[in-house]
């Protein structure tokens, strides 16, 4: 991805509450592993993902510069026929009624200036979601009524990131190989 890419996305269109329409999908549970590198970052979800009501329309997930690495339904490898790609959204066609979806993106944290998604400030990794910056981690039903249980994996470097943070509460931590934790 080029620096050049990364320019500010347009406004988000504004919703009112007499529009709203209730959410396609579900996603009850999201594990997210953070793999932070200098260059770039990837990040590896696995979310469970429910049909909500009795309807047959593909799953469309917001997505904001954010490069598409692999994609899995229920450990299965989709074609580029089975989803398209926008600036905006990733639509998976004929998604069953309840899987088990992976997604894995490549970001550039320290090119992303708009303070929003995984970004880097004086050399810190930082994250900002509120309203809609988690479109710019991972590809995803980002919205606010979507209520997921997250379970975050964050590894780095030692060296370059002495301390990983996350809410929510702390499982444990490891010392992996090659100076990572």
């Amino acid at each position: 991805m080029l620096e050049s890419e990364l320019q500010p996305a347009a406004p988000a269109e504004t919703v009112y509450l007499k529009d709203y329409q209730k959410p396609d999908f579900l996603i009850p549970t999201i594990n997210l592993a953070f793999d932070l590198g200098e260059s770039t970052s990837r990040v590896t979800t696995l979310m469970k993902v429910e049909r909500n009501g009795g309807h047959e329309r593909d799953l469309v997930l917001h997505g904001e510069k954010l490069t598409l690495v692999g994609l899995k339904v229920d450990g299965q490898i989709l074609s580029p026929n089975d989803y398209s790609q926008t600036e905006l959204d990733l639509t998976i066609f004929a998604v069953p009624n309840s899987f088990e979806l992976e997604v894995v993106t490549e970001l550039i944290p320290h090119l992303n200036t708009e303070l929003s998604g995984l970004y880097q400030s004086s050399g810190n990794y930082c994250t900002q979601c509120e309203a809609e910056g988690f479109r710019r981690i991972t590809y995803f039903l980002d919205r606010p009524d979507v209520l997921s249980v997250y379970t975050v994996t964050t590894k780095a470097n030692k060296d370059s990131c002495p301390v990983l943070l996350s809410n929510g509460n702390f499982v444990e931590s490891q010392t992996l190989e090659d100076n990572r934790h």
